[in-house]
């Protein structure tokens, strides 16, 4: 069974703030093969990055929500999603799966574990592994290349151990807004 789970107010106000570059479209899936007995809740937190000064002129990296600031192109983004077992149960074989914003390139990804897509999430894999085709020069050929971040439609975390009842994890890919 598929959940479809609805944004945080957090990146509710992010896509306000960014409405007509439309930086959160698209929604987080999740499943588990015990969905009955485990129900996983998942929160999606968006904070913007930015290197600033110190008085000592000293750098320091401090992290915005989208309303406290003007999103602007190069700006860095940290999605993180918060995965929650509320049952009485092990949520075992969870899978949270979230499409790259459009107004955002991906980075990276916070645990070496998760996969992305490069074809709208037919297929996952480690983005040094996968390929895109394309055009060659003359755009008369299909050429194959290696993918490259911009290519990145879709990140996957297939959990290998179960979610405990009663326990948060959170897992957490980076962008920068186009």
């Amino acid at each position: 069974m598929k959940l479809k789970i609805v944004m945080s107010a957090c990146a509710m106000a992010l896509a306000a703030a960014t409405m007509t570059s439309g930086l959160l479209a698209g929604q987080v899936h999740a499943q588990t093969r015990n969905d009955a007995a485990a129900p996983v809740t998942l929160r999606s937190d968006v904070k913007i990055e930015r290197t600033e000064q110190n008085a000592d002129g000293t750098e320091k990296t401090a992290l915005y929500t989208p309303n406290d600031v003007s999103v602007v192109p190069g700006d860095n983004v940290v999605f993180t999603l918060l995965v929650n077992n509320k049952g009485a149960e092990p949520a075992v074989g969870f899978t949270a799966t979230n499409p790259m914003p459009t107004a955002v390139r991906f980075a990276s990804v916070g645990e070496d574990w998760a996969e992305v897509s490069v074809d709208g999430g037919r297929s996952y894999g480690k983005l040094a592994n996968l390929k895109v085709k394309t055009k060659d020069a003359t755009g008369t050929a299909e050429v194959e290349r290696a993918a490259l971040p911009e290519d990145v439609t879709h990140i996957r975390w297939v959990f290998a151990d179960a979610i405990v009842p009663g326990t948060e994890r959170t897992v957490s890919y980076r962008g920068v807004v186009k």
